[in-house]
């Protein structure tokens, strides 16, 4: 299925039922007085993430989302049922934006982490609420109040541990489909990925992470630029970025030089959000097959010598699945690492 990682949508929670006019009616009875009841409240409208769905697409075609309105109060004081609530479940990862204020209200990051975007509105009082000393027989109610109405935007940024960023035929697709069961379509053209794709790498039992391979960057994504601006947020939530690199570019394919290139995305990233430059990155220099060995070498040496690289770096060829396998080995020491020191401090915290 194609990812759509985004969407609008509005949804209207339940108005409140109305209060109750009504008098006690028995014989034998004759100052029965006021027994209106309450109306009862609004469904209130709730996101849920659910790690099933990966996608926004459903969305595109349904838009408006409606709780149940309250039941009005009746008779002999009785309460009006309260509107059931309506659960809209998205994908975990999702962002809701509240279109009107421009803010981000809320987001979903763990399975089953619920949402309220739209209040019922509270049922309306009946007359026995009324009733005084000077006034018997009151022939007052309230109506029930509106519900909640918003116009929402959701917003998929994908959780993965590892992001892959690179020029348009760097080879991010290739890697991808070397080192998990992912299956993204590769070609020799510009941009034949068109959405996200994830994958997951098991180095063995219990260890795993998940891989993504973002669609092309460019310069100018930051501003709109080619396909790369639509999926730079995915890269906020990733804790690692390996940084793919065409070692020969082809003719007709990129032009600028590899160095270049790494330079190009570290500025859009830096438009985008300078706070991704401090994640760490390593430097994956692909398509070594299409040099001899000594020649692959050496041309992987200078560009890291002329960008000032001190982050780790590792030369492959993605196709051939050589140099691959040690990546996915060194990231799960990473990870691994990662989490031994986030318990310990855990524990200084206790």
């Amino acid at each position: 299925m194609k990812l759509v990682d985004e969407a609008d949508i509005t949804v209207i929670a339940g108005n409140g039922g109305n209060g109750s006019i009504s008098f006690r009616r028995e014989k034998f009875i004759p100052l029965g007085g006021p027994d209106g009841g309450d109306g009862g409240s609004g469904g209130n409208v709730w996101l849920q993430a659910d790690e099933n769905l990966n996608t926004l697409v459903d969305f595109r075609h349904e838009k408006t989302f409606r709780a149940q309105r309250g039941e009005n109060g009746g008779g002999s004081q009785m309460y009006g049922k309260g509107g059931q609530d309506h659960t809209i479940t998205v994908p975990v990862g999702t962002v809701v934006h509240n279109i009107e204020t421009d803010e981000i209200i809320g987001d979903l990051t763990q399975h089953g982490d619920r949402l309220l975007v739209a209040k019922g509105g509270k049922g309306g009082l009946g007359n026995m609420h009324f009733k005084s000393s000077i006034n018997r027989s009151p022939r007052r109610s309230t109506p029930g109040d509106e519900g909640e109405q918003r116009t929402l935007r959701l917003e998929l940024k994908l959780l993965a541990d590892v992001g892959l960023l690179g020029f348009p035929n760097a080879g991010k697709s290739t890697f991808i489909r070397a080192v998990s069961a992912a299956t993204p379509k590769v070609a020799d053209y510009p941009f034949t990925t068109l959405y996200p794709n994830l994958g997951v790498v098991s180095v063995e039992h219990h260890r795993s992470f998940v891989i993504a391979d973002i669609p092309g960057i460019i310069e100018g994504a930051a501003e709109g630029a080619g396909l790369g601006a639509l999926f730079l947020r995915h890269v906020q939530r990733t804790r690692l970025l390996l940084h793919l690199v065409d070692m020969a570019p082809m003719e007709g394919g990129v032009e600028a030089s590899p160095a270049e290139q790494v330079r190009a995305i570290e500025h859009e990233l830096r438009k985008y959000d300078p706070a991704m430059l401090e994640k760490p990155r390593w430097l994956v220099l692909n398509k070594a097959d299409l040099m001899f060995e000594d020649e692959a070498r050496a041309q992987a040496e200078a560009v890291v010598q002329e960008l000032g690289w001190t982050q780790p770096w590792y030369m492959v060829s993605a196709l051939a699945r050589e140099g691959t396998w040690p990546i996915m080995l060194a990231i799960q020491t990473f990870f691994d690492r990662l989490r031994e020191e986030q318990a310990e401090e855990g524990q200084a915290d206790v």
